[in-house]
């Protein structure tokens, strides 16, 4: 047995066993959700990851259930924000109070102090509330007054929005959607788990607990796990091959090239790089395969890779673009 091979089956050893809360989670969290396992698994992996996670779908696909669902299955403090016009950046961040009794201004922190937050119909509020929260997910600190205060540890923002199309809404900007380690499309359920939710759900008050079985700890120490899974060489070179076909195609054949304006950036490389190593801690091994890129890649770089007006014109999207990068790019 080589050196690596030693390594790896450590690496499998800790994997497994630091698994095993978040395939329980999951259990937890299909006790209430029929279907989505996409969903629920890329919610996962953002968690494992400590990357934020951006979900879009029209109303009613249990996309704000989900994120409860997951934070009521950790022992972790959560903060639903419903995004609204009229919402201001003091609301979510905190503000400065005057106290008369000695004359001085007090701190009091907003509900953003939390492990969890949900961050509803993100695109609802007007720009500047989406920056204060946006600048808190990249910087994970607020500054309040002249004070600056260190958000909790974990810090996950889930946010949810509906499709641009819908009126009301206020579109993040390219460069804001960016900060998002994903991005993931909830689409309809089949016909037999829309039966499973009418059993399940079609009463004036279902009760479905849900246990909370994770706690910070096993969290962080996921997360540690995670940096030291294995990763070949060829496997890099992949991920860098994948984002740099995202900017050149031509250079790889791909006869995309009118249909992109902008490709995705180095901050697509390490998301793919800690995605694909979170989907492979979740499936108990200690190394990544092409295929962990390859389940995390659509959701990573369909809101990184930006369109054409020809693209738009030929009703070509970012997803398309996505695809036929994986399509052609060869597979180590």
């Amino acid at each position: 047995m080589t050196t690596t091979e030693w390594d790896v089956k450590q690496i499998s050893k800790k994997v497994e066993q630091c698994s095993d809360p978040f395939r329980r989670l999951l259990e937890q969290m299909h006790r209430v959700i029929v279907g989505q396992d996409d969903l629920l698994h890329r919610m996962l992996v953002g968690l494992v990851s400590n990357g934020h996670v951006l979900i879009e779908g029209v109303p009613g696909l249990a996309k704000t259930m989900a994120v409860a669902t997951l934070a009521k299955g950790i022992q972790a403090k959560f903060q639903r924000l419903q995004f609204t016009p009229d919402l201001l950046p003091a609301d979510l961040l905190g503000t400065l109070i005057y106290r008369p009794t000695d004359g001085e201004f007090i701190v009091q922190k907003g509900p953003i102090f939390s492990n969890i937050i949900l961050a509803d119909e993100i695109n609802r509020a007007p720009a500047k509330v989406q920056s204060a929260l946006l600048e808190a997910m990249q910087e994970r600190q607020v500054t309040i007054g002249k004070d600056t205060f260190k958000l909790d540890d974990p810090f996950l923002v889930l946010a949810t929005q509906n499709p641009i199309e819908q009126e009301g809404t206020y579109p993040l900007p390219e460069a804001q959607v960016d900060r998002f380690m994903m991005k993931l499309i909830v689409g309809y359920p089949s016909r037999d788990e829309e039966r499973l939710i009418l059993d399940r759900m079609g009463s004036t008050a279902p009760n479905i607990e849900v246990d909370a079985v994770l706690s910070p700890n096993e969290i962080a120490a996921a997360r540690a796990v995670v940096d030291e899974i294995y990763m070949d060489d060829k496997i890099k070179d992949y991920i860098v091959d994948l984002v740099l076909a995202t900017r050149d195609p031509a250079q790889f054949g791909i006869p995309v090239a009118d249909l992109i304006q902008f490709g995705a950036s180095p901050r697509a490389t390490l998301a793919l790089t800690l995605g694909s190593r979170a989907v492979a801690f979740l499936a108990g091994r200690g190394y990544v395969t092409p295929q962990d890129i390859k389940t995390v890649a659509p959701d990573i770089l369909r809101h990184r890779v930006i369109v054409t007006y020809e693209a738009e014109a030929e009703e070509k999207t970012s997803e398309d673009v996505v695809r036929a990068v994986l399509d052609h790019v060869p597979v180590p």
